[in-house]
């Protein structure tokens, strides 16, 4: 297996608080991982810092092979954040919310675009505006944002809050999918049930740390 994630000593800040402390990790490619810990521990940072969006204070961070210090740019290429907003446009369809950020990633593919609207159940919403979309079908929408980019590392933030039953059943079985081709994916969760059976490994991050990995 080829390492994905690697990390050593990472510290970063949010303003002066040191919101990953020392944090070490290794994660390959093809896994499913839990991220655990209690509101505050860290969770949300870490999956932003592997994403590119915060940079490391001090520590050793790449992600597939890219210094998380001094090349985020190329880090953020093949990597993809779900988190707690959508980050789509209010006025355009699920359909041409997902062809813009395909487009934007290179990857313009109207028979992509139909392909991952079916993944994530949003067939009979691809003609309705953003700001048209329950939560559950926005959410579900953002997931479809990061997969029509197919990346080879797929983090997502409590991505089952606002789903229903079937909802959470077609994310998971999209999750799988996703490692099953070959993708790495970072799961933070509070749904410690749900969450960890879809998970290969599960680690915990308390006080921007990691403990106890599992």
């Amino acid at each position: 297996m080829s390492q994905v994630v690697r990390l050593r000593s990472v510290v970063a800040l949010l303003g002066r608080f040191p919101a990953l402390a020392g944090l070490d990790l290794d994660v390959d490619a093809g896994e499913i991982v839990l991220v655990t810990g209690p509101n505050g521990a860290g969770k949300t940072t870490l999956l932003r810092l592997l994403a590119g969006l915060v940079p490391p204070y001090s520590g050793e961070a790449s992600v597939r092979g890219h210094d998380l210090a001094t090349d985020r740019r190329r880090a953020r290429i093949g990597t993809a954040l779900v988190g707690h907003e959508t980050y789509c446009y209010d006025d355009l369809t699920a359909e041409e919310n997902i062809r813009f950020f395909a487009r934007a990633s290179g990857r313009d593919d109207a028979d992509a675009v139909r392909a991952v609207l079916g993944r994530v159940a949003l067939d009979g919403a691809a003609g309705v505006p953003h700001r048209g979309l329950s939560a559950g079908q926005r959410r579900r929408l953002a997931l479809a944002v990061a997969l029509v980019r197919e990346p080879e590392l797929l983090l997502l933030d409590e991505p089952h809050a606002g789903l229903d039953a079937d909802g959470r059943d077609e994310l998971d079985a999209t999750l799988r999918q996703a490692a099953a081709s070959g993708a790495t994916v970072m799961v933070a969760s509070h749904e410690l049930e749900r969450a960890g059976s879809l998970a290969t490994r599960c680690i915990d991050v308390v006080a921007g740390q990691v403990v106890a990995p599992r």
